[in-house]
């Protein structure tokens, strides 16, 4: 029998055998869903559940809501796939880096730097991409290596997004483009912000708009270990968590599917913290 699979919040990252949504899809066969309003199946209606660094997007109290729902759509033994930024494994290498920085170890002054903001930079940052842009914008980047380690594909992808962002913003005909087309896609948001700007100060506009970007999904409002995290699943009802690898999953034919792996077998996101888990 096939089994149904269901990808939550899949990004640029789904496969046409799962059910795919996401808030801003990307593809037409990506079903365009508010997960903070719910999972749109009913109950028992998936074998296998996924969502790979969207758990830390939504405030801790609405977490187990979140899990409740994944839950209540998997069928009886089925399994719950979750990937998050490991804590754990980020505070380590901080203390590492401080460490290391502190006694003058060649390299480490920029491995400080990047571990700053990996632990900090995401959870603070009131404007898209924060300081993390910036740092990705230099060119050469002292440090590449060590950053494109830990997160892989996603940090060229990302280096290669903040150094566009940068040309574009120095290109006046781009910059014009890019204004006139977001104004065209979004005409009353436009008009809306006109007249909030018209009616508000300036300081009470600038809270507004960090605000609204706060609650755009970009920062991370939660952050999980290995210990957290199973603690978290067992509250919701599913037993059994266990940290998995990139390639390593009780779900059958798991590495083909290219979710949490490259085709060579190597991690997406190497920074991720792995775990499964069955519904009791």
């Amino acid at each position: 029998m096939t089994k149904r699979l269901l990808n939550l919040g899949c990004g640029g990252r789904f496969h046409p055998d799962w059910e795919n949504l996401d808030f801003s899809p990307i593809a037409p066969s990506v079903r365009a869903h508010d997960l903070r309003k719910g999972i749109p199946f009913p109950d028992e209606s998936f074998d296998v559940v996924y969502h790979s660094h969207v758990l830390e997007h939504f405030p801790k109290g609405d977490a187990p809501v979140f899990l409740r729902e994944c839950h209540r759509v998997l069928k009886q033994g089925g399994v719950i796939r979750v990937a998050v930024p490991d804590l754990e494994r980020i505070a380590r290498m901080y203390l590492l880096a401080l460490e290391k920085a502190s006694q003058g170890a060649t390299g480490w002054n920029e491995n400080y730097d990047w571990m700053l903001l990996e632990l900090y930079d995401q959870a603070v940052r009131e404007t898209s991409g924060g300081s993390c842009y910036e740092y990705l914008r230099q060119d050469p980047i002292r440090n590449w290596e060590f950053i494109h380690e830990r997160f892989g594909a996603e940090a060229v992808a990302s280096r290669e997004a903040a150094r566009k962002k940068g040309v574009a913003q120095q290109n006046k005909t781009e910059l014009f483009r890019v204004k006139w087309s977001y104004i065209s896609h979004n005409v009353w948001k436009v008009c809306r912000n006109k007249l909030i700007g018209a009616i508000l100060r300036r300081e009470e506009l600038e809270a507004l708009q960090v605000g609204w970007f706060r609650r755009g999904g970009e920062v991370h409002l939660w952050m999980y270990d290995g210990y957290s995290l199973a603690k978290l699943l067992l509250r919701e009802g599913f037993f059994d968590p266990r940290v998995r690898t990139a390639t390593e999953s009780q779900i059958p034919y798991w590495a083909q599917y290219c979710l949490d792996n490259e085709p060579d077998g190597s991690a997406y996101k190497p920074d991720s913290l792995y775990m499964e888990a069955v519904k009791s």
